[in-house]
């Protein structure tokens, strides 16, 4: 994961929720998985990404990334889009 820090200022207080047990946090917000939800529930793995070299306009691109962090993978929506729209 290529995660940059965030320059917006945290707010909440870490030390705290370190300081926390497990009976003190607050869990009355989080739905119970129960067995009824695991009977529609199904197990979706990423599919591999395949690393390649492509030429690209450079506008293109440029347009692309100014849309800021995860322009590849918009850039690959995109191309499944039009894939997907012409199958024969």
């Amino acid at each position: 994961m290529n995660a940059k820090p965030s320059k917006k200022q945290s707010k909440t207080d870490w030390n705290k929720v370190k300081s926390l047990s497990d009976s003190e946090i607050d869990t009355s917000g989080i739905p119970t998985l129960d067995p009824d939800f695991f009977k529609t529930a199904y197990l979706r793995m990423p599919s591999k990404k395949a690393s390649i070299t492509v030429r690209l306009d450079s506008d293109v691109l440029d347009w692309f990334r100014k849309q800021g962090k995860g322009y590849q993978t918009r850039i690959n929506a995109v191309l499944r889009t039009y894939m997907e729209g012409h199958h024969e």
